[in-house]
Protein backbone atom coordinates (compact mmCIF):
# COMPACT_ATOMS: atom_id res chain seq x y z
CA UNK A 1 0.00 0.00 0.00
CA UNK A 2 1.89 3.61 -0.99
CA UNK A 3 2.55 5.90 1.83
CA UNK A 4 0.06 8.16 2.80
CA UNK A 5 0.28 11.84 2.74
CA UNK A 6 0.77 12.83 6.83
CA UNK A 7 -0.86 16.26 5.59
CA UNK A 8 -3.77 15.34 3.93
CA UNK A 9 -6.07 13.83 6.28
CA UNK A 10 -9.02 13.81 4.71
CA UNK A 11 -11.82 11.57 6.75
CA UNK A 12 -15.25 10.57 5.24
CA UNK A 13 -17.85 9.40 6.94
CA UNK A 14 -20.46 6.77 5.08
CA UNK A 15 -23.97 6.99 6.75
CA UNK A 16 -25.09 10.54 8.83
CA UNK A 17 -27.47 9.71 11.36
CA UNK A 18 -27.11 10.06 15.24
CA UNK A 19 -23.62 7.58 15.73
CA UNK A 20 -22.43 9.49 12.17
CA UNK A 21 -22.91 12.91 13.21
CA UNK A 22 -22.23 12.30 16.87
CA UNK A 23 -18.50 10.84 15.27
CA UNK A 24 -18.42 14.00 13.35
CA UNK A 25 -18.87 16.92 15.68
CA UNK A 26 -16.39 15.00 17.78
CA UNK A 27 -13.72 14.48 15.27
CA UNK A 28 -13.75 18.30 14.76
CA UNK A 29 -12.79 18.98 18.40
CA UNK A 30 -9.61 16.69 17.54
CA UNK A 31 -7.23 18.85 15.30
CA UNK A 32 -6.25 16.26 13.34
CA UNK A 33 -8.45 16.14 10.31
CA UNK A 34 -7.91 18.92 7.60
CA UNK A 35 -11.06 18.19 5.58
CA UNK A 36 -14.30 15.89 6.84
CA UNK A 37 -16.42 14.64 4.22
CA UNK A 38 -20.20 14.13 5.02
CA UNK A 39 -21.22 11.10 2.59
CA UNK A 40 -25.15 9.75 2.13
CA UNK A 41 -28.40 9.35 -0.05
CA UNK A 42 -29.90 12.97 1.22
CA UNK A 43 -27.94 15.12 0.41
CA UNK A 44 -30.48 18.19 1.22
CA UNK A 45 -30.12 17.04 4.61
CA UNK A 46 -26.22 16.59 4.42
CA UNK A 47 -26.22 20.66 3.42
CA UNK A 48 -27.93 20.98 6.57
CA UNK A 49 -25.75 19.07 8.93
CA UNK A 50 -23.08 20.77 7.24
CA UNK A 51 -23.90 24.20 7.65
CA UNK A 52 -24.62 23.34 11.03
CA UNK A 53 -21.00 21.98 11.63
CA UNK A 54 -19.37 25.54 9.78
CA UNK A 55 -21.22 27.56 12.00
CA UNK A 56 -19.33 26.27 15.04
CA UNK A 57 -15.77 25.94 13.30
CA UNK A 58 -14.62 29.42 14.09
CA UNK A 59 -14.13 27.96 17.84
CA UNK A 60 -12.56 25.07 16.77
CA UNK A 61 -9.86 23.50 14.32
CA UNK A 62 -9.61 25.23 10.86
CA UNK A 63 -11.00 22.53 8.44
CA UNK A 64 -12.84 21.93 5.53
CA UNK A 65 -16.54 20.17 5.71
CA UNK A 66 -17.89 18.73 2.32
CA UNK A 67 -21.03 16.59 1.00
CA UNK A 68 -21.01 13.93 -0.92
CA UNK A 69 -23.50 10.84 -2.56
CA UNK A 70 -20.85 9.76 -5.28
CA UNK A 71 -18.31 7.48 -4.11
CA UNK A 72 -15.60 8.68 -6.78
CA UNK A 73 -15.12 12.02 -4.03
CA UNK A 74 -13.69 8.95 -1.75
CA UNK A 75 -10.57 8.28 -3.86
CA UNK A 76 -8.51 10.49 -1.93
CA UNK A 77 -9.56 9.77 1.26
CA UNK A 78 -6.72 8.87 4.13
CA UNK A 79 -9.87 7.24 6.22
CA UNK A 80 -13.50 6.04 5.96
CA UNK A 81 -15.36 5.62 8.70
CA UNK A 82 -18.71 3.49 8.06
CA UNK A 83 -21.88 4.03 10.23
CA UNK A 84 -24.26 3.09 7.68
CA UNK A 85 -27.12 0.20 8.67
CA UNK A 86 -29.98 -0.24 10.35
CA UNK A 87 -30.09 0.72 14.04
CA UNK A 88 -30.27 -2.11 17.00
CA UNK A 89 -34.19 -2.08 18.35
CA UNK A 90 -35.17 -2.28 21.83
CA UNK A 91 -34.52 -5.66 22.73
CA UNK A 92 -32.75 -6.78 19.80
CA UNK A 93 -29.47 -7.67 19.56
CA UNK A 94 -26.33 -6.96 17.80
CA UNK A 95 -26.18 -10.37 15.78
CA UNK A 96 -29.83 -9.96 15.18
CA UNK A 97 -29.22 -7.09 12.83
CA UNK A 98 -26.84 -9.05 10.48
CA UNK A 99 -28.78 -9.90 7.53
CA UNK A 100 -30.05 -6.28 7.10
CA UNK A 101 -26.97 -4.56 7.40
CA UNK A 102 -24.71 -7.45 5.77
CA UNK A 103 -26.34 -6.41 2.93
CA UNK A 104 -25.38 -2.60 3.01
CA UNK A 105 -21.63 -3.17 3.86
CA UNK A 106 -21.29 -5.54 0.76
CA UNK A 107 -22.73 -2.44 -1.57
CA UNK A 108 -20.42 -0.14 0.57
CA UNK A 109 -17.23 -2.33 -0.03
CA UNK A 110 -17.95 -3.00 -3.39
CA UNK A 111 -18.13 0.80 -4.28
CA UNK A 112 -15.04 1.61 -2.08
CA UNK A 113 -12.78 -1.39 -4.01
CA UNK A 114 -13.88 0.51 -7.39
CA UNK A 115 -12.75 4.03 -6.15
CA UNK A 116 -10.32 4.06 -3.12
CA UNK A 117 -7.51 1.54 -2.45
CA UNK A 118 -5.27 3.25 -0.17
CA UNK A 119 -7.77 4.30 2.51
CA UNK A 120 -7.94 2.85 6.07
CA UNK A 121 -11.60 1.42 6.83
CA UNK A 122 -13.26 1.63 9.87
CA UNK A 123 -16.46 -0.17 10.28
CA UNK A 124 -18.55 0.76 12.87
CA UNK A 125 -21.91 -1.19 11.76
CA UNK A 126 -23.26 -3.59 13.95
CA UNK A 127 -23.15 -6.62 14.01
CA UNK A 128 -19.33 -5.35 13.75
CA UNK A 129 -17.41 -8.31 13.67
CA UNK A 130 -19.35 -10.28 11.15
CA UNK A 131 -19.85 -6.68 8.84
CA UNK A 132 -15.55 -6.88 9.29
CA UNK A 133 -15.16 -9.79 8.31
CA UNK A 134 -17.81 -9.80 5.18
CA UNK A 135 -15.72 -6.36 4.74
CA UNK A 136 -12.37 -8.24 4.40
CA UNK A 137 -13.04 -11.15 2.50
CA UNK A 138 -14.61 -9.03 -0.19
CA UNK A 139 -11.89 -5.88 -0.13
CA UNK A 140 -9.01 -7.72 -0.42
CA UNK A 141 -7.03 -4.83 0.95
CA UNK A 142 -3.80 -6.06 3.19
CA UNK A 143 -4.38 -7.43 6.26
CA UNK A 144 -4.94 -4.44 8.51
CA UNK A 145 -6.59 -1.83 6.76
CA UNK A 146 -9.62 -2.59 6.98
CA UNK A 147 -11.02 -3.29 10.51
CA UNK A 148 -13.75 -2.86 13.41
CA UNK A 149 -14.24 -0.77 15.92
CA UNK A 150 -15.04 -4.15 18.06
CA UNK A 151 -14.97 -4.14 22.03
CA UNK A 152 -13.15 -0.56 22.46
CA UNK A 153 -16.31 0.76 23.87
CA UNK A 154 -16.94 -2.55 25.68
CA UNK A 155 -13.63 -2.10 27.26
CA UNK A 156 -13.76 1.64 28.45
CA UNK A 157 -17.59 0.69 29.70
CA UNK A 158 -15.83 -2.01 31.32
CA UNK A 159 -13.09 -0.12 33.00
CA UNK A 160 -15.16 2.73 34.38
CA UNK A 161 -17.78 0.14 36.00
CA UNK A 162 -14.58 -1.16 37.78
CA UNK A 163 -12.95 2.06 38.71
CA UNK A 164 -16.43 2.91 40.26
CA UNK A 165 -14.82 0.49 43.14
CA UNK A 166 -11.31 0.60 43.03
CA UNK A 167 -11.43 4.45 43.43
CA UNK A 168 -8.72 4.71 40.08
CA UNK A 169 -8.69 6.69 37.46
CA UNK A 170 -10.23 4.08 34.23
CA UNK A 171 -6.57 5.78 32.06
CA UNK A 172 -5.16 3.42 34.98
CA UNK A 173 -6.65 0.62 34.99
CA UNK A 174 -5.52 -1.91 31.59
CA UNK A 175 -8.16 -4.72 31.77
CA UNK A 176 -9.68 -5.59 28.32
CA UNK A 177 -12.73 -7.21 27.07
CA UNK A 178 -12.13 -9.46 24.39
CA UNK A 179 -14.39 -11.62 21.90
CA UNK A 180 -17.43 -10.55 19.93
CA UNK A 181 -18.47 -7.18 20.86
CA UNK A 182 -22.26 -8.16 21.99
CA UNK A 183 -23.08 -11.12 24.17
CA UNK A 184 -20.64 -13.94 24.14
CA UNK A 185 -17.87 -11.20 24.50
CA UNK A 186 -15.78 -11.58 27.82
CA UNK A 187 -13.11 -9.79 30.29
CA UNK A 188 -9.57 -10.51 30.47
CA UNK A 189 -8.92 -10.39 34.60
CA UNK A 190 -6.11 -12.56 34.39
CA UNK A 191 -3.60 -10.12 33.36
CA UNK A 192 -5.23 -7.19 34.00
CA UNK A 193 -3.00 -4.30 35.81
CA UNK A 194 -3.28 -1.39 37.41
CA UNK A 195 -0.44 0.59 36.86
CA UNK A 196 1.91 -2.11 37.14
CA UNK A 197 0.03 -4.60 39.92
CA UNK A 198 -1.76 -7.45 39.19
CA UNK A 199 -5.79 -6.53 39.21
CA UNK A 200 -6.79 -8.81 41.45
CA UNK A 201 -3.93 -8.37 44.02
CA UNK A 202 -5.19 -4.71 44.00
CA UNK A 203 -6.58 -2.94 47.41
CA UNK A 204 -10.15 -3.61 47.09
CA UNK A 205 -10.25 -5.94 44.49
CA UNK A 206 -13.51 -8.44 44.24
CA UNK A 207 -14.23 -10.82 42.40
CA UNK A 208 -17.93 -10.62 42.32
CA UNK A 209 -17.45 -6.64 41.95
CA UNK A 210 -15.68 -7.21 38.97
CA UNK A 211 -18.04 -9.53 37.21
CA UNK A 212 -20.01 -7.21 38.19
CA UNK A 213 -18.99 -4.63 36.42
CA UNK A 214 -18.32 -6.76 33.42
CA UNK A 215 -22.09 -7.39 33.11
CA UNK A 216 -22.79 -3.69 33.25
CA UNK A 217 -20.53 -2.64 30.52
CA UNK A 218 -22.19 -5.92 28.25
CA UNK A 219 -25.32 -4.90 29.09
CA UNK A 220 -25.32 -1.14 28.94
CA UNK A 221 -26.33 -1.10 25.54
CA UNK A 222 -29.78 -2.57 25.94
CA UNK A 223 -30.34 -0.84 28.90
CA UNK A 224 -29.31 2.62 26.76
CA UNK A 225 -31.64 1.87 23.86
CA UNK A 226 -34.40 0.98 25.91
CA UNK A 227 -33.86 4.78 27.65
CA UNK A 228 -33.36 6.73 25.28
CA UNK A 229 -33.81 4.48 22.09
CA UNK A 230 -29.91 4.76 20.46
CA UNK A 231 -26.00 4.77 21.60
CA UNK A 232 -24.18 7.52 20.40
CA UNK A 233 -21.88 9.56 22.66
CA UNK A 234 -19.98 6.82 23.65
CA UNK A 235 -19.20 5.19 20.23
CA UNK A 236 -18.44 8.56 18.79
CA UNK A 237 -15.76 9.21 21.56
CA UNK A 238 -14.30 6.02 20.78
CA UNK A 239 -14.18 6.31 16.76
CA UNK A 240 -12.53 10.07 17.94
CA UNK A 241 -9.86 8.22 19.11
CA UNK A 242 -9.44 5.55 16.05
CA UNK A 243 -9.31 8.21 13.78
CA UNK A 244 -6.42 10.04 16.00
CA UNK A 245 -4.66 7.09 16.43
CA UNK A 246 -4.75 6.26 12.91
CA UNK A 247 -4.01 9.79 11.57
CA UNK A 248 -1.29 11.08 13.97
CA UNK A 249 0.20 7.13 13.89
CA UNK A 250 -0.01 6.91 17.92
CA UNK A 251 0.99 3.05 17.84
CA UNK A 252 -1.68 3.18 20.38
CA UNK A 253 -2.85 -0.47 21.57
CA UNK A 254 -6.01 -1.25 21.85
CA UNK A 255 -8.97 -3.90 21.15
CA UNK A 256 -10.44 -3.85 17.68
CA UNK A 257 -11.88 -6.24 15.32
CA UNK A 258 -10.17 -7.86 12.07
CA UNK A 259 -9.70 -11.35 11.43
CA UNK A 260 -7.60 -13.64 13.52
CA UNK A 261 -5.05 -15.84 12.04
CA UNK A 262 -4.05 -18.64 14.47
CA UNK A 263 -4.59 -16.73 17.60
CA UNK A 264 -5.15 -19.22 19.80
CA UNK A 265 -5.70 -22.01 17.30
CA UNK A 266 -8.25 -19.72 15.94
CA UNK A 267 -8.70 -18.06 11.90
CA UNK A 268 -11.26 -17.61 9.68
CA UNK A 269 -13.42 -14.94 11.94
CA UNK A 270 -12.97 -11.37 12.96
CA UNK A 271 -13.35 -10.66 17.09
CA UNK A 272 -11.56 -7.92 19.19
CA UNK A 273 -8.00 -8.91 20.65
CA UNK A 274 -5.36 -6.00 21.60
CA UNK A 275 -3.69 -4.60 18.43
CA UNK A 276 -1.16 -1.78 18.04
CA UNK A 277 -2.74 0.89 15.72
CA UNK A 278 -0.85 3.25 13.90
CA UNK A 279 -1.05 5.07 10.26
CA UNK A 280 -1.38 2.06 8.27
CA UNK A 281 -4.77 0.59 10.51
CA UNK A 282 -4.07 -2.24 12.50
CA UNK A 283 -0.43 -3.19 12.64
CA UNK A 284 0.72 -5.45 15.06
CA UNK A 285 -1.29 -8.10 17.15
CA UNK A 286 -0.58 -8.78 20.84
CA UNK A 287 -1.21 -12.04 22.94
CA UNK A 288 -2.39 -11.34 26.18
CA UNK A 289 -2.19 -14.54 28.50
CA UNK A 290 -5.49 -16.27 28.93
CA UNK A 291 -6.00 -18.60 31.56
CA UNK A 292 -8.21 -21.91 30.92
CA UNK A 293 -11.63 -20.15 31.42
CA UNK A 294 -11.07 -17.04 29.18
CA UNK A 295 -9.91 -19.69 26.75
CA UNK A 296 -12.90 -21.51 26.38
CA UNK A 297 -14.56 -17.77 26.73
CA UNK A 298 -12.82 -16.80 23.69
CA UNK A 299 -13.98 -20.16 21.88
CA UNK A 300 -17.54 -19.67 22.15
CA UNK A 301 -17.31 -16.04 21.13
CA UNK A 302 -15.45 -17.41 18.10
CA UNK A 303 -18.02 -20.19 17.50
CA UNK A 304 -20.84 -17.75 17.82
CA UNK A 305 -19.52 -15.74 15.25
CA UNK A 306 -18.77 -18.14 12.72
CA UNK A 307 -22.84 -19.11 12.54
CA UNK A 308 -22.86 -15.81 10.50
CA UNK A 309 -19.81 -17.39 7.92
Amino acid sequence: MPKKSIESNKVAIIGCGRVGMTTAFSILHTGVVNELMLFGRDKSKLLGEKLDLEHGVSFLHPVTISISDNYSELADADMIVITAGAAQKPGETRLELAQKNIEIIEYTINQLVKHTLNATVLIVSNPVDVLTYRAYKLAGFPKGQIFGSGTVLDTARFRFHLSEFLGVNPRSIHAYVMGEHGDSSFPVLSSATVGSQPLTEFPNFSETKAKEAYQKARDAAYKIIESKGATYYGIAAVVTNLVKAVLSNAKTVLPVSIPLHDFYGHSGVALSVPYIIGRRGVETVLRPKLNWEEKQALEKSVNTLKQFG
